[in-house]
Formats: structure tokens, C-alpha cells, sequence
């Protein structure tokens, strides 16, 4: 998207846009959480029995399940926003309920991502529970020990790999920096109930065949919740502005992506490829994102990624802020080199 769309966009009014998708749809909500919940305790099930016949049947029965672990997050993630149902009080029981299979307590994830919603693409705000990005210049200016530090974090392997299983395993085990009596109870009370739901499953079918069932699981699940996060929100032409400068609207539809992914895996991913629509209204639940998105074609004009293409946002891992695009570490110190007349830094 060029700034004359947003600044267009802006004229066009976009509230007005959103607004007719906003309501929660009773019949919808139940009828997606019984076709998640329901098929996922199926496939757990088989994948226990799948054991006796071979891992690699096991393994292979993962990818579904693991597929509908992550539209329970999306679930909560609408919970979490008010949006999945008209009522407070459902969102909120849900939601709690969905964290014993996401592993992340609900109300210390809400008031985090609310956070994240308020920061999004602000240089100013860069909050701790985003993809951290330093800009070239920040990068530059740093001693060897930080930027050999930010290349290891934001080396792949770590974000997708090592990352993913630490915050949803360890991480998200305690109270995080925004968390107030309320989120630091939840945090205790939703580990003490997956400690109990842990020790009854493994009464029931063994601590190891648990294990061998569970962790594939949350290894998938988690890899694809991180990739998820971090697409939506880093590649090239994605949306960094400081201060006053930093602007909700353009923010939203210049700095989420609209990830268009194959039928199958927009089902699993609860449409959240649509994020530049769920980043201008959260109120809007993950069944009116796609309708919202066709029936606005103003709101079509952002950058779209599909599976292939969003590969190669993989190694960008610096803003440019003369540029306005993010980098590579490598593009990066091309252009300081050139620009400067000098070697490259290490």
C-alpha cells in the first residue's frame, strides 16, 4: 500500500467499514468450537492408538491435530478481543478453557496482545512481547557483544525452533511484566490445572505414550503460532514509524500482512491471514475477517504474501528507516558500506 491509499483510506472513513462485521455470531461460535474440539480429542485418540502400529503413523496424524491446536488459539485470540461471543462471560470461560491446550494463560496473554494491538509499528513502543526489530542504525551503533546477540535471536533456527517451545513450555509458566494480581492468579491456577490434566491423561494412558503424543503436538503447533506472528507482521514493505509520526490505521493495513494461504490451512489458521483487517477492527471475530476483506475493495490495497513469497521474509531482520523496508543483515551492511566508503562490519 502507497501512502496516497492510506491517506485515502483515511477520507474514506474505515470505521464505517468494519462496523457491520463486528457482531459475534452465536450459532457460528459454537458451531467452530465443535468442529475443532471435537475432531481434535478424535485425532488424539488415534494418534494414542496409532502407537501400537508405528511413530511414523503417529507422527503423520500430528500434522492435523496439531493444525487444530492452532485454530484453538485463534479461538482464544478472539476470546481475548471480546469478539468470539456477544458475552463477556463466555469469552472469558472460554478462553480460560482454551489455554489448557494452547499452554498460555488467558488473561496474561490478553492484556499482553492488547498491548501489542496499541504498539504495533511503533519505533517508540517496541514492546517485549513482539518480534523485537532494531533498526540499521540502532544495529550499527551497537558493541559487538548486542548485535552478535540480535543475530542469534533473530537467527531462524532460534525464532522457529528453539523459541517457540521455550515461551509456550517455560515462558508462559510464570508472570510476565505486565502482569497484575489478576494475570499472576491465572498464571498459578492454569498451571496447577495442567498439572492435573497432565497426571490424569498419563493415568489413563501412561506418562510416555502421553509424552510421545503430546509433545509433536506442541512442537508443530507452536513452530506454526510463531511463523504465523512473525509473517504477519515482518517483511519488506511492513509499516515502522516513531513517536507522533506513528499512525492505529496506517499501522494496521501497511504494517500486518493479508497472508493468502490455501483453502485448508486458512481453515486451520482461523483466517488470521486476514490480519490487516483484524489489526483495524479486533472486534471483528475470525468468521467476518475474509467477507470484511472481499467487501472492502479499499481495504484490499496492502501487502500480500502467499506461502511461497513469504519465505523470503525469513532473514529480514532490520528496519531501514531512510529506506522504509526491512532488511537482511547482509542488504544492510551492503548499503552502510557503500554509503560510508568503508569494510564491512562485523
Amino acid at each position: 500500500m502507497h501512502v496516497s491509499q492510506t491517506e485515502t483510506l483515511g477520507q474514506l472513513n474505515w470505521k464505517s467499514m468494519v462496523r457491520p462485521f463486528q457482531n459475534a455470531d452465536t450459532k457460528k461460535s459454537i458451531w467452530q468450537v465443535l468442529n475443532t474440539f471435537a475432531p481434535f480429542f478424535i485425532l488424539w485418540v488415534a494418534m494414542y492408538y496409532s502407537l501400537r502400529i508405528g511413530y511414523w503413523l503417529t507422527l503423520l496424524l500430528a500434522l492435523p491435530t496439531a493444525g487444530l491446536m492452532v485454530r484453538m488459539f485463534i479461538i482464544q485470540h478472539d476470546c481475548g478481543h471480546g469478539s468470539f461471543f456477544k458475552s463477556r462471560k463466555l469469552n472469558d470461560s472460554l478462553g480460560n478453557v482454551c489455554s489448557l491446550f494452547t499452554l498460555t494463560p488467558f488473561y496474561q496473554w490478553r492484556k499482553s496482545h492488547a498491548v501489542h494491538h496499541a504498539t504495533s509499528g511503533n519505533l517508540a513502543r517496541r514492546d517485549v512481547h513482539d518480534v523485537y526489530t532494531m533498526t540499521v542504525k540502532e544495529y550499527n551503533a551497537s558493541p559487538l557483544k548486542t548485535r552478535l546477540r540480535y543475530r542469534l535471536y533473530r537467527n531462524p533456527i532460534t525464532l522457529f525452533l528453539i523459541l517457540p517451545l521455550t515461551l509456550f513450555l517455560v515462558l508462559y509458566r510464570f508472570p510476565g511484566p505486565l502482569s497484575r494480581r489478576k494475570e499472576r492468579v491465572n498464571v498459578l491456577l492454569n498451571d496447577l490445572a495442567l498439572v492435573l490434566l497432565v497426571l490424569v491423561i498419563s493415568l489413563i494412558v501412561g506418562f510416555r505414550p502421553f509424552l510421545m503424543v503430546h509433545l509433536p503436538l506442541l512442537f508443530i503447533a507452536s513452530t506454526v503460532g510463531t511463523w504465523l506472528f512473525f509473517v504477519q507482521h515482518q517483511f519488506e514493505d511492513t509499516y515502522w514509524a516513531g513517536g507522533e509520526e506513528w499512525d492505529y490505521a496506517t499501522a494496521a493495513l501497511q504494517g500486518s500482512s493479508f497472508y493468502k494461504l490455501p483453502k485448508v490451512l486458512q481453515w486451520f489458521t482461523g483466517n488470521i491471514g486476514f490480519h490487516h483487517i483484524h489489526h483495524l477492527s479486533p472486534k471483528i471475530p475470525n468468521y467476518q475477517l475474509e467477507a470484511c476483506h472481499k467487501q472492502n475493495p479499499e481495504l484490499q490495497h496492502v501487502s500480500t504474501l502467499t506461502l511461497a513469497s513469504s519465505l523470503r521474509t525469513t532473514f529480514l531482520s532490520l528496519w531501514d528507516e531512510d529506506r522504509k523496508k526491512l532488511v537482511s543483515f547482509r542488504t544492510a551492511r551492503r548499503l552502510s558500506a557503500a554509503e560510508c566508503g568503508v569494510g564491512r562490519k562485523p
